[in-house]
Order: structure tokens, then sequence, then C-alpha cells
């Protein structure tokens, strides 16, 4: 299981986990229809918090890396 921090791209916790999308969401990440803007797939969580797009990293990186799926 890959450990998560707010260098982590957006890609890497779709590629790693299968919950990914459903736990972005949950913290405000809408990914959009097809996910097709390949520049957000490079963005870091901390670029995602520091744009707004992002609420409660903390808890998120808490989820990402104690959950076992």
């Amino acid at each position: 299981m890959p450990d998560y921090s707010l260098h982590s791209r957006i890609r890497d916790v779709l590629a790693g986990r299968p919950d990914g999308a459903d736990l972005l969401l949950s913290h405000g990440y809408r990914l959009g229809e097809g996910f097709v803007d390949v520049l957000s797939q490079y963005q870091t969580l901390e670029d995602a918090v520091r744009e707004g797009r992002l609420r409660e990293p903390a808890i998120l990186l808490e989820t990402l890396n104690t959950s076992h799926q």
C-alpha cells in the first residue's frame, strides 16, 4: 500500500485506490466527466488544497494511509 502525502498526485490516488474518486469527492475534489483535464491529473493534493478544490486534507490523508482497500 503506498504512503500518501500532500505531494501525492491526484492520479496516484486514483490509480492506487479503487475508492479514490469517491474519497476525493467526499473532500470536495470534483473530477469532472471522464476526468479529461490531463493537467489536473498531475496536480498534487497540496495544489488542490491551495486552490480551494480540496478540503480537510489531513483527514483525507489519514483515511488514505490507514484504510485497507
